[in-house]
């Protein structure tokens, strides 16, 4: 199992899955052949999920951020230039 789910989290996931199989193919996976499916596909799909979070992170900081920047212009004070 992936090293960074909690023991409840990787329960729960045999369970689901093994329910989707018994429901969806009527097939009947064992806890150790379910544990290796998501082993497998957190291995391979993992970074794709990873990077697109990251993304989504990015995304939402650059907007944070700008909407940060135009409230500092507006605490600006004016200032006039005396001559």
């Amino acid at each position: 199992m992936p090293s960074k789910l909690t023991k409840e989290q990787s329960d729960y996931l045999v369970s689901k899955i093994q329910r989707f199989f018994a429901e969806q193919r009527s097939e009947n996976l064992g806890n150790l052949e379910t544990e290796e499916m998501i082993e497998f596909f957190s291995k391979e799909l993992g970074p794709f999920f990873y990077n697109q979070g990251v993304q989504d992170s990015r995304k939402l900081l650059l907007e944070r951020m700008s909407a940060l920047e135009d409230e500092l212009y507006v605490l600006e004070q004016p200032v006039m230039k005396k001559r």
